[in-house]
């Protein structure tokens, strides 16, 4: 009689999407606002980084040159898909209702 032990294992999975003891960032939706007082909305999950990339024009082409830039509100939404749905949600809005959700009335 043969006695066969085989160990079977998967290799480990390693890198950002797999590394279980990585607390994930929260994603944040935030509106920007130009010289001409106009708001810019985006998504991201480092919102100093962001800004800086906006602020150095290594941002959204949009806002080149469209300096000083403020960053006029943010919101910490969770993950990612809300961030985009909520970014989605508040390009919609006139801009009237952005100044009000800017102020906190909306």
């Amino acid at each position: 009689m043969l006695n066969i032990n085989v160990i079977s294992s998967l290799p480990e999975k390693t890198g950002p999407k797999h590394n279980p003891t990585r607390i994930d960032k929260p994603w944040f939706v935030y509106l920007v606002r130009t010289r001409s007082q106009a708001l810019y909305c985006g998504i991201t999950n480092d919102l100093d980084r962001r800004f800086a990339q906006h602020q150095s024009g290594k941002g959204a082409k949009y806002l080149r040159g469209k300096g000083p830039l403020t960053l006029a509100w943010s919101k910490e939404v969770g993950d990612k898909s809300t961030a985009l749905k909520e970014e989605i949600r508040i390009k919609k809005l006139p801009k009237q209702r952005k100044e009000m959700l800017i102020v906190g009335r909306c």
